[in-house]
């Protein structure tokens, strides 16, 4: 399964260092790591759902409220914040009723591969155009750093979405191949940059060519 880092929730650090904004300054990465690990054991471990045929293999999935309660030690404002973060990166997944489940490794990869949230998914269907391919790269680079693919993963998936999105054979690329310009934005995976504002302005040039 790809990678966790569990980064913080405030400002996606893996270390003690926090921005000097961030909501959670002071506070040491093994106790960020810990409230992650603390809602994953309990997602991992759900009871078998009352009713179930023996070897069913079905799970009672719990409701944030159940989770509270399951969690080691106190719930605090630092676990919803990582509840919250899991949600966001896919993860965890909220249904209809409220439960939540943590998904299979299968699951997530598949999920995570081709965005279905905008304004990715804007992006990763319709491809890039001439004028944002910038923003458009920056933000597929982005978006699979931040759900946590490696660097090889991130690659193969942005090359894939070059060509198969129909955005390198529309041109307007200084680099001779989808991998040359993809390994020359490596530094927006290895920055850690966010996606949001690149995506955003990548998805309204192409809205307007749509």
């Amino acid at each position: 399964m790809p990678r966790f880092s569990y980064p913080c929730p405030g400002c996606r650090t893996t270390n003690s260092l926090h921005e000097p904004d961030c909501r959670f300054e002071g506070t040491p990465w093994p106790t960020i790591e810990k409230a992650y690990t603390d809602i994953i054991a309990v997602l991992t471990t759900a009871n078998p759902a009352a009713g179930d045929a023996v070897g069913s293999g079905e799970r009672r999935h719990p409701t944030e409220s159940k989770l509270r309660d399951a969690v080691h030690g106190e719930w605090s404002g630092l676990h919803k914040a990582a509840l919250e973060t899991l949600k966001t990166v896919s993860r965890v997944e909220q249904d209809d009723d409220g439960t939540l489940r943590l998904l299979t490794a299968e699951e997530y990869k598949e999920l995570v591969s081709e965005p279905s949230t905008e304004p990715m998914a804007t992006i990763y269907q319709h491809g890039s155009v001439p004028g944002c391919h910038d923003h458009a790269v920056f933000a597929m680079i982005a978006w699979y750093e931040m759900v946590d693919l490696s660097w090889p993963e991130t690659k193969e998936n942005v090359v894939s979405w070059l060509r198969e999105s129909g955005t390198w054979a529309r041109g307007g690329f200084e680099e001779s191949t989808p991998e040359q310009l993809v390994e020359r934005k490596r530094h927006v995976y290895e920055s850690g940059y966010g996606w949001k504002q690149a995506a955003n302005e990548a998805k309204s040039v192409i809205d307007r060519h749509r």
